[in-house]
């Protein structure tokens, strides 16, 4: 809380006004706060799950581009919308390839097209989470999401959506399942994904070929 004092003199020297004080508020983000990406001015809501602090919802950056073209590397974020709608980014986020995702450089915990102070999950630091709710995929699903043994309860706040996937076939998917990107890389054309399914309460694993394109999560930068 600031204070200022503002007053006059008149001609014999006397002092004379109103005393006048304001306060200002500083604004300290925690994680639970929603970030505003400063490149496209999309907000994004987070969620502290244990130790980490993650985007409670997929990126969606980058200008939308057809199923059937692969993305470069041209300076330009691009992105894949499920059948080609951008109206599913809005809602599921966007679809990349694993290049797309890393900006074209190999090394594990970039920033890739992450906002600032944000980053492409590394593998350990999905197993962290996957360990944190004891491998319960539910966990991380909304509600609503799966069905059955795979029927989500969001008990992390992770809001996952079964966002399907594009592959060298097209979109499929959507409803039955979700990947998404690691910024581990395995060799070659292959990288490390993590995956829910919509009939069971896996958190799925492996190693996936680099243009698939498929989710990320960000998790900020400890």
């Amino acid at each position: 809380e600031y204070f200022v004092r503002a007053y006059a003199t008149n001609s014999e020297g006397t002092a004379y006004g109103n005393e006048v004080s304001f306060t200002t508020e500083v604004f300290t983000w925690t994680c639970g706060d929603t970030i505003i990406d400063s490149r496209d001015n999309q907000i994004y809501n987070t969620v502290l799950i244990g130790e980490q602090c993650w985007m409670a919802e997929n990126l969606n950056i980058g200008t939308r581009i057809d199923g059937v073209n692969n993305m470069n590397d041209n300076g330009i974020i691009e992105k894949y919308c499920y059948d080609d709608l951008e109206a599913n980014c809005d809602v599921y986020g966007g679809l990349y390839q694993w290049e797309e995702i890393m900006e074209y450089v190999i090394g594990q915990g970039a920033q890739g097209i992450c906002p600032v102070n944000w980053h492409a999950p590394t593998k350990d630091e999905w197993t962290t989470l996957a360990d944190f709710v004891e491998g319960d995929g539910n966990a991380l699903k909304a509600v609503g999401q799966g069905t059955g043994a795979g029927a989500g309860t969001n008990t992390s706040g992770f809001t996952a959506l079964l966002h399907g996937e594009r592959n060298d076939s097209g979109f499929t998917g959507l409803g039955g399942g979700g990947v998404f990107w690691t910024s581990t890389h395995q060799t070659g054309n292959w990288s490390y994904w993590r995956g829910l399914e919509a009939t069971t309460g896996v958190i799925s694993g492996g190693a996936g070929t680099t243009g698939h394109g498929w989710a990320v999560r960000c998790v900020k930068d400890q």
